[in-house]
């Protein structure tokens, strides 16, 4: 198992070159960047008129005085050069600043991670304690009204993207009925509560609609996976076998047919890791969720891309590290699996 590991590792190293890598590529061939956006944003500003540009509408900034702007933002270099000067940044975690807010990225990041981590985990741990119950009761009681009732509103929500649920949520809860709050992670007044529980309180208050819209989608997917992986093994030889010697039915679910239905659930349990770092990007542009996934949209649009580059690089390693934890689990959940030789 050891050695199984230790390759795995090992393949993190060029798998991580390679994506970033390409979205480092990308970056610098998309049109528009921070020496543009910053041109264009003094032109918007009315500063252009007067002493950026020329009655033509050319650019009046001199060739020099273009290239010490692209040096500024070490856009100067061939793009494998600058790849390999940001990859040995990145050995002695450095990030690199951003050139929209002149910040540390790592500060940035760090600053808005346990936003995104709150509605990670909640979404993490809500999805995956009410799914696999809520599979196992759909699998026992299949074509019941219990089952089919579920499956229609799971199958709606799983049709529904996650930001347009959010706008209709917002709409309704939050505009007409002022139920709930219009967006953000907390109220204004969040700084004045005296006490821990009425800051718990707005908190989860605001965080009510945005959870609704994490969850429709991985939760439909983990219900359905349980659901079909229990049924199919509840009509295995093995589970007939077990009951006609004079198991119990449901003890010949919950001993036998249960754990082998989990392993396609665990399968999934490590890429649900990334939840803990972006969530969802839209989800939060939706409810102006100051989180990564803001972040990163924010960046994306704004050219800002330093701070491009630092999510795609903790996303990845992310990613390849839940893969690993994937592993791990179904070999938990599966005995036939055995790492090595």
């Amino acid at each position: 198992m050891l050695s199984y590991f230790l390759r795995r590792m090992l393949l993190v190293i060029p798998t991580f070159i390679g994506i970033t890598l390409l979205i480092f590529t990308i970056t610098r061939f998309v049109p528009g960047g921070p020496v543009e956006r910053m041109l264009a944003s003094m032109q918007a500003r009315g500063d252009a008129a007067s002493s950026m540009t020329t009655p033509g509408g050319s650019s009046a900034l001199s060739e020099d005085q273009i290239a010490e702007l692209n040096a500024f933002y070490g856009l100067d270099k061939p793009a494998l050069e600058a790849y390999t000067d940001w990859l040995g940044k990145l050995v002695v975690l450095d990030l690199g600043e951003s050139t929209r807010y002149y910040e540390p990225v790592w500060d940035m990041i760090a600053e808005r991670l346990p936003v995104s981590a709150f509605y990670g985990g909640m979404t993490f741990f809500i999805s995956y304690f009410i799914s696999i119950p809520l599979g196992y009761f759909k699998a026992i009681r299949h074509g019941s009204v219990f089952d089919s009732g579920s499956s229609i509103l799971i199958f709606v929500g799983y049709a529904l993207p996650g930001y347009v649920v959010g706008v209709l949520l917002i709409t309704i809860f939050g505009y007409h009925l002022e139920w709930f709050p219009m967006g953000g992670f907390v109220g204004d007044d969040f700084d004045d509560y005296e006490s821990v529980y009425d800051q718990v309180k707005d908190i989860m208050w605001h965080a009510v609609l945005p959870l609704i819209c994490y969850l429709i989608g991985d939760f439909a997917t983990l219900t359905m996976t349980m659901k079909n992986n229990l049924m199919e093994n509840l009509s295995s030889d093995y589970i007939r076998t077990a009951i006609a010697k004079g198991l119990p039915f449901k003890q010949a679910v919950r001993k036998h047919a249960l754990r082998n239905s989990l392993i396609p659930v665990a399968s999934h349990f490590g890429n649900s890791l990334l939840f803990f770092m972006t969530g969802s990007f839209l989800i939060e542009v939706v409810f102006n969720i100051d989180g990564v996934g803001l972040l990163g949209y924010e960046a994306i649009m704004e050219r800002d891309y330093p701070v491009v580059m630092g999510i795609v690089a903790i996303n990845a390693v992310l990613l390849m590290v839940g893969n690993i934890l994937s592993d791990v689990c179904v070999a938990i959940v599966d005995p036939r699996v055995k790492f090595g030789a």
